[in-house]
This record gives C-alpha cells, structure tokens and sequence, in this order.
C-alpha cells in the first residue's frame, strides 16, 4: 500500500509539481536544472508513504522524494540522463534524521541496455530498456533478474536494493543512464561506451556539488548495481576522478566536482570484458554444452583457454602462495570462495535436508562441518553452460557486447583480436584505432593496474557459483587485485545460485552502516 501526498518546505508558495509531473516533466527537469546551474532544489518534492518488506518484516516509511533531476548541463538525451532521490522522513512512525545518512547510489542497469527513471514516482522504479533492434538479445550483457543492483536470487524473489536501503535509514539516489541501443534520427548510436559510465560519474558530480542541499552525507555514496550495472558500479568504484573520463564529462555539461564513491557494492559483474572470453573458456571449457543443446567449437574453447593462462600471469596476483598463475588458480577459487559457499549453504539446513542435499551431490564430503569436492565434480554439478564459444566477443557481432562497443552508425564491433581475426580471417586484421581506449575506459581493472588514489577502498562483491553468464574467475580476480593494494574487501560466492543472486541484502546494508561509520538507527 502506497499513499502519496504533495507536500513542500514552504507548502503551496513552494510550487510542488504533481505526481504526474514526474513521469512527464522530462524536458522541464531538463531546463530547470541547466537554468539553475545543477543546484538542488530541497523545497521541491513528493512524500510518500508506503510499506517495505525486510528480513526484520514489514516496515511503513514515509520519505520525500525528488525528481526526476538532469544531472548535466548539455544532456544528449534527459530521459536518461537524470536521477530521483528518496530522503527517509519516518520509519513505523519513529522520525528520522537522514542529514548525515550514506547515500546509496543504486544503478539500475542490467545488459549493457538504457536505464531510466523518467516515469518513476517512489523508490525503486528504474527501468531497464532491453531490446532496441541492435544486436544482442534480452539477456546478452547480462541482464539481471530485478531492479535497482538487487537480481533475482536463484531466478526467485526480487531484491530491491532502493528499497531496502531506504527502510534501513539511507538516502536513495538512483540515476538513469545512456544504453547501447539507443540511436537518433539519423541512426547514430549515442549510447554505447562510454556513455553508461560517463553519465554515472556525472550523476556522482551532481550529488557531490549539491553537498549540504541534497540530504545525506554526499562524501559517503556507496555505490551499488548487478551484472552489466554491478560491471559499472565496479568500474565507478575503481574509476574515481581519473582525468580519463575529463572529455566526455565536459561535453555531457557535468557539475565540476568529484565523481568518487566511498565504497563500492558489485553483484555479478559483467567486467573484463577483453579478457572475459579466455576467463569463461578456463572455467567452463569442461561444458561443452550449452543450456540450448548445442554443442561449442571445442578448438575456439582450447585457443581461448590456453591464452588466458597468460593473462592470468600478466596479473602478477599475490596470494599468501605466491603469484597467482592459471595453473593454481582453480585451487584458490575453491579454497577461498567454492568449498566455503557449500560449507554455509549445507551448514544452515536442517540434518534432514542436509542428508537429502548430499544424497542427490555424491560428489561433495561432508567431514567435520566441511565441504569438499574437486574443480571438475565442481563444473559437472553446474552443468551446461549458458553462453557459447566465444561468449562475448561474438564472431558473428551478435553478443550484447558487440553493441556496446558499436559507434556511429556500426552497431557492433569486435574487441577483440583474436574474434576480429576469425572472423575476417586474416592474421593481419587490427581492432578499430578507437578501441584499446575504450577498453581502458569500460574496465575497473585497468584502474586498479594504475593504482588510481581516488578508487573506492572499501568493496562488497558477489557472485553465484551457478551463474553461467559469466566466469567466478571475473570476482575472484577483481577481489585479489584490491586486496593487493590493501583496500576493504568482502567477497563471497551463493552456492547453487544463479545470475543476479542476491541472498544477504541485510548484511550489505549492515556493511555500509560499518564501513562508513554510520549508526543505524
């Protein structure tokens, strides 16, 4: 049940829009928000009261909500290129203070594909625009199960992140942002990368030059997405001020000010996406089975895996063992993350279903409260795999990530040497002289090789171990990587589950209370 009311600091003098005003007021918001500089408007919002449902029950929150705001100057399009911001009032009728609550930035971007926010009215209503005519289906790129950097766990309930967050006392700001299919009237596509990432960075600016307008302690934003959006909460995290990003935040008529977050929450990202094919490869070359019945190129899969060893090595990952090479790397997964998720999930269930559990799993011993298996019974239990050979630089253009590094009027291009070169069948054909920058520009983990000081130093990360869309190795490797340089982070994998999983929501939301100092209240 949700109850909304129109009510602003300085009541009817302060000309509050309606609510349908914020579903069609896209060009208003626009000029508003240039003739104002960017500057936040605190008088002007929307209450609304409604019931959320936590782990602790059900909880009434009365909240102010704001927008939907352009977050630039010069938008290419403000449909997309806007935020809403939802401010806690009261929680069960107890009043709160959310001055100096952490903002939640919560991206709601699944598969690469256009999110928006234009015809939201309360929390947790972004939409992710899939399709478009581009290349690459619904779920290419990764689109996750629910909104808002929650997923589906395992296919089942959604999980909102927005909503949640705000039961839990924290501002909620939730950005629109540019996709890959997006085309103009003459056909140009205007948003594929590194558009996604330019208008996140640019909404981080908005709320960091309205610091002391808009609630909440903007030196606090945490930001948060699931698969292709936990790819690009991750590259927000890493990416913090770097003078890389300076052009494109310039043309978009960004504010002037910091685009780092504090801390950084990323469920299945979709990332690496240049070294993702060989990553996929290495860890699901054993499933030469699709979940459609066919059957991979078992020669593209052993090209692929032989070269990620490679990379891997290029890594120069450190483990208390020593570099992390690819021949060691399927023991580190399952020590650090794969026997220690079966170990929980068989831990919490009762000795009846424990029995059944490994009854049905022969491959798993339980011994002393411990899980363990092999990598190969491990990779036989998830069976077939979702994606084929390469899985996202497609041969043939039609992986979602073909389009995402489409430009101008071509849809989608190779990434790829070694899928551009099957593909034309030339030794000697070179990627688009564009292409390594953008590259740079999309992946957390060249950020993290520099060593960027402005990164996030405080990282949630997850994972199911069933999830096909892409590699475990993608978490695992990210998480060592800042582990390396000494930043906070919590890693973990869900057992059995699949894409967008997202099965301790509470204990993300009591992180950020830990992380950033905050009392909850």
């Amino acid at each position: 049940m949700k109850r909304r009311t129109v009510l602003g600091a300085a009541a009817a003098a302060a000309a509050v829009p309606t609510t349908a005003a914020f579903g069609a007021g896209m060009a208003k918001a626009a000029t508003r928000s240039a003739a104002h500089g960017l500057v936040f408007d605190e008088a002007t919002y929307t209450t609304v009261t409604e019931t959320i449902t936590t782990d602790t029950g059900d909880k009434e929150v009365t909240y102010h909500f704001y927008g939907p705001l352009t977050y630039v100057t010069r938008p290419s399009d403000a449909t997309h290129q806007s935020l809403v911001i939802s401010v806690p009032v009261t929680i069960d009728g107890r009043a709160v203070d959310a001055t100096r609550a952490p903002v939640v930035l919560a991206n709601g971007i699944g598969g690469y594909f256009p999110s928006s926010v234009a015809s939201a009215t309360g929390v947790g209503q972004s939409t992710m625009e899939m399709g478009g005519g581009a290349p690459g289906g619904p779920g290419d790129g990764g689109a996750p199960g629910g909104p808002g950097g929650g997923g589906a766990p395992g296919g089942g309930a959604m999980v909102s992140i927005p909503k949640l967050a705000l039961a839990a006392g924290y501002v909620v700001a939730e950005p629109g942002a540019r996709g890959r299919t997006l085309t103009d009237a003459g056909g140009t596509y205007y948003g594929t990368a590194p558009a996604a990432i330019v208008d996140l960075k640019a909404a981080v600016r908005y709320l960091r030059a309205n610091k002391g307008r808009v609630p909440g302690d903007t030196d606090r934003i945490v930001s948060t997405g699931t698969s292709a959006g936990g790819a690009l909460s991750s590259l927000l995290g890493a990416s913090g001020d770097s003078h890389l990003y300076t052009p494109y935040l310039k043309e978009a008529g960004a504010a002037d000010a910091s685009d780092a977050v504090f801390a950084t929450g990323a469920w299945c990202p979709i990332t690496d996406l240049e070294h993702a094919d060989m990553a996929y490869e290495w860890c699901w070359s054993d499933n030469v089975t699709q979940a459609t019945g066919a059957q991979v190129d078992r020669t593209v899969s052993r090209d692929l895996t032989k070269a990620f060893a490679d990379y891997q090595t290029s890594l120069r990952l450190r483990t208390n063992r020593g570099v992390l090479r690819a021949s060691d790397l399927d023991d580190h997964i399952l020590r650090t993350y794969l026997r220690p998720a079966a170990t929980r999930y068989l831990a919490a269930l009762t000795d009846t279903a424990r029995t059944a559990y490994l009854a049905a799993n022969p491959f798993i011993t339980w011994s002393a409260g411990q899980a363990t298996f092999s990598w190969r019974d491990f990779t036989a239990h998830v069976g077939p795999r979702k994606k084929g050979a390469p899985a996202f630089d497609a041969f043939d253009l039609s992986a979602g990530e073909n389009n995402e590094y489409g430009t101008g009027t071509t849809a989608a291009r190779h990434f790829t040497t070694y899928s551009l070169r099957e593909d034309t069948g030339s030794s000697s054909s070179r990627l688009d002289g564009d292409i390594p920058g953008k590259l740079a520009l999309m992946n957390p983990m060249h950020h993290i090789a520099v060593r960027n000081p402005s990164r996030s130093k405080h990282w949630w990360l997850r994972v199911g171990t069933g999830d096909t869309d892409s590699s475990p190795v993608i978490v695992s490797n990210l998480a060592l990587a800042l582990e390396n340089l000494g930043d906070d982070v919590d890693p973990l994998m869900y057992w059995d589950e699949g894409h967008g999983a997202n099965t301790d929501a509470a204990d993300f939301l009591a992180w950020i209370a830990k992380v950033t100092g905050h009392r909850q209240g």
